[in-house]
């Protein structure tokens, strides 16, 4: 079973697809923020959007494994789908609402214990970019 796991090619594809989109991140902020940012290799928001890296590598790669024409690939691209919106719409306006209520906050005079994360979500971009990526490494495997 173990086996079975560790040689399941769309499961691999993803976490290398995850790592690379998670690595650039940290890149990119080296060279246009000039600062190491070890967080960006973990967290969430930023360019590009490691969670559609994640399940274009895993659709991609059921599609060139088992068919572009199998209800396997038509289910991944449909939950890539949902992924990907949550992204850059659901996600992306929550992290707007939270900048939102931290200034909010602030100048309220309010004390609160942690400020709310902002960086939650893509912009289109950015999930385009992870989509590119995903495919890109999803056809590779």
């Amino acid at each position: 079973m173990l086996n079975e796991f560790l040689s399941n090619t769309p499961i691999w594809a993803g976490l290398v697809s995850w790592l690379a989109a998670q690595v650039i991140k940290v890149i990119l902020t080296l060279f246009c923020d000039k600062k190491f940012d070890f967080t960006r290799l973990y967290g969430s928001g930023g360019m590009p959007s490691s969670h559609t890296a994640l399940v274009m590598a895993l659709t991609f790669s059921i599609g060139k494994i088992y068919g572009f024409n199998t209800p396997s690939f038509a289910v991944a691209l449909i939950f890539s789908f949902i992924v990907m919106y949550d992204a850059a719409n659901v996600r992306l306006e929550a992290g707007k609402q939270a900048a939102l209520l931290n200034e909010l906050l602030f100048h309220s005079g309010v004390k609160v214990d942690v400020k709310l994360k902002e960086l939650l979500g893509h912009t289109p971009v950015q999930v385009i970019a992870g989509a590119v990526l995903g495919i890109c490494i999803g056809l590779l495997f």
